[in-house]
């Protein structure tokens, strides 16, 4: 609060100068290469074959002896010809139901991704395939790339089980956080989507809602999607809390970021467990009437 009360007190020059000698700091004493990087993600448990879920915060980087395209390489070395590589490509930030209500059309090849520039120029890479869901795609690299986003757009949910997301589960699939929070993690609401018939509230509306998208030919399409409730608790601390007891969370630095690599099955397991104490997923408190 204090860096952003000073932050808007200070002249735009000196702001720029502050940045500045913050990122000569950073690139002093928390440099680290691509090499590094990929080090790294060998000590916390990435190895050739794996289907890695990546989410990532380029700005995060901070000391980074290179550019975003570079983390896209250490990450598909990483996982090998023989692995795959995701990325969850939403093309929005903020509300899916006020997303949906601003009426857009999703285009897979030309919608950019919201989930930052890692995304974006990955789901723009050679190689790369892209799920047609018009609220919650995924881009793919990989051996297994079509088969994990195969049929995305006939799903009438954003994250269940016929989505890039449950089969990141029957895959034995592992998720990266890089330089990001818990709550960024989609499949997390795989897990809110599958727990939802022994919940005593609505993980997702009841209504769907129509959704444009175009296929492959340019063809305009509609989708009906049940979105999440605006009263679902996107608050993820108790699941990382279980995760971190059950010891299935993998923590590591490299310069200043944190890297966190998880199991989705163990995430999955943890999800149900929390379920059965009703502490996971949470529902929001209802707004007062106006």
């Amino acid at each position: 609060m204090i860096s952003t009360v000073t932050g808007r007190a200070l002249p735009p020059a000196v702001k720029r100068c502050l940045k500045q000698l913050l990122r000569t700091y950073h690139r002093t004493f928390f440099a680290f290469t691509p090499a590094d990087l990929r080090s790294a993600l060998g000590r916390l448990g990435v190895v050739p074959g794996d289907v890695l879920m990546v989410h990532s915060a380029f700005d995060r980087f901070s000391g980074f002896q290179s550019g975003p395209n570079a983390v896209i390489r250490v990450l598909q070395d990483a996982v090998g010809t023989t692995g795959t590589l995701l990325m969850p490509t939403i093309p929005f930030q903020g509300s899916a139901i006020d997303y949906a209500r601003s009426d857009p059309v999703f285009d897979a090849r030309h919608t950019m991704s919201r989930m930052g520039l890692i995304t974006e120029l990955f789901r723009r890479a050679p190689g790369v395939a892209r799920s047609l869901h018009p609220t919650h795609s995924v881009a793919a690299w990989g051996c297994r790339a079509e088969t994990l986003i195969a049929g995305h757009e006939q799903a009438d949910t954003p994250c269940g089980r016929h989505t890039p997301y449950g089969r990141l589960l029957e895959h034995d699939g592992k998720i990266l956080l890089a330089g990001v929070p818990a709550n960024t993690m989609t499949f997390g609401y795989f897990v809110a989507e599958e727990l939802e018939p022994r919940l005593a509230f609505p993980v997702l509306t009841r209504a769907a809602y129509p959704l444009r998208w175009k296929d492959a030919d340019g063809t305009l399409r509609v989708a009906n999607v049940r979105l999440f409730s605006p009263l679902l608790d996107h608050d993820l601390t108790e699941l990382v809390a279980e995760l971190k007891r059950r010891r299935a969370w993998r923590e590591r630095r490299v310069g200043r970021v944190r890297l966190v690599l998880l199991r989705a099955r163990e995430v999955y397991d943890a999800g149900v467990a929390l379920s059965d104490r009703g502490l996971f997923p949470r529902q929001r408190a209802a707004p007062p009437p106006p």
